[in-house]
């Protein structure tokens, strides 16, 4: 697979009936600069499920992506089958190319800056990673620790507790405007469960967790490691944000629009 092979994907064109087939992207946690090296979170999103799995990675060098890429895959609780990216070098490189033909995995990206192309992964950007990390800069190996323990939790919560819906398709309302139709809310594992497509020990593995699972008590250890994160990383983000508005105000503005 060469690079111009991959095929172009645009919003809309998603009609997968079954999961394994994945949006992927990632969120910089940079604070107000991106000068130096600082924490960066790897998302995917299964397009059929909503199933999500979060890595925190040292940095953006494709090397971590890949190594959090096979991470995921053991985590999914259903094969790999598609990969769908934006145009990033960390995505769009050989090695990345060479890890999913290995896979035979449909390997698909969206049109430059039409981040509706991967509007899956796109809300989970803000509605996981940004919801439970914040918008702090991290950038020392005990916050990297702290995030990846963090997206431990988070996951269990959101996969197995989280109810969402799904659009399904269009209707027409008495004024003739088209409006979103969506489904039932389920929770990703449920979507799993009901697609049929989980091995029996599989199955049994995800039952043996979500069972004995408190959500009160997996919401409180969420807290605890946030709490940590906030006291880590808030006052030096104020301060690194204070400096740069003081002496490029333009840039810092730039640079958080950026990292958003």
């Amino acid at each position: 697979m060469r690079f111009n092979s991959i095929q172009v994907r645009r919003a809309g064109d998603e009609h997968e009936q079954v999961p394994g087939f994945v949006e992927a992207d990632r969120v910089l946690h940079c604070g107000a600069t991106m000068q130096g090296e600082f924490v960066h979170t790897l998302t995917v999103t299964d397009v059929f499920t909503g199933w999500t799995e979060n890595v925190a990675l040292k940095n953006g060098a494709h090397q971590w992506v890949i190594e959090a890429m096979d991470e995921i895959e053991g985590r999914l609780p259903f094969p790999l089958t598609g990969l769908d990216t934006d145009n990033g070098g960390e995505f769009i490189n050989h090695a990345m190319i060479k890890w999913a033909g290995e896979r035979d995995l449909f390997f698909t990206r969206s049109r430059p800056y039409k981040s509706n192309d991967n509007a899956h992964v796109e809300h989970k950007n803000a509605d996981v990673v940004r919801r439970h990390a914040f918008h702090y800069r991290y950038d020392t190996a005990l916050e990297l620790q702290l995030l990846n323990e963090l997206y431990l939790l988070v996951r269990v919560r959101l996969n197995l507790f989280t109810a969402t819906t799904k659009a399904v398709g269009w209707r027409s309302n008495k004024h003739g405007k088209k409006t979103r139709v969506y489904d039932t809310p389920r929770t990703p594992y449920q979507r799993a469960l009901d697609s049929r497509i989980l091995t029996e020990t599989k199955a049994t593995e995800l039952a043996g967790l979500f069972d004995p699972t408190n959500p009160t008590d997996l919401t409180r250890q969420i807290t605890v490691i946030q709490t940590g994160l906030i006291r880590l990383a808030a006052d030096k983000t104020d301060a690194i944000g204070a400096k740069i508005a003081r002496a490029k105000p333009n840039e810092a503005h730039e640079q958080l629009s950026r990292a958003s």
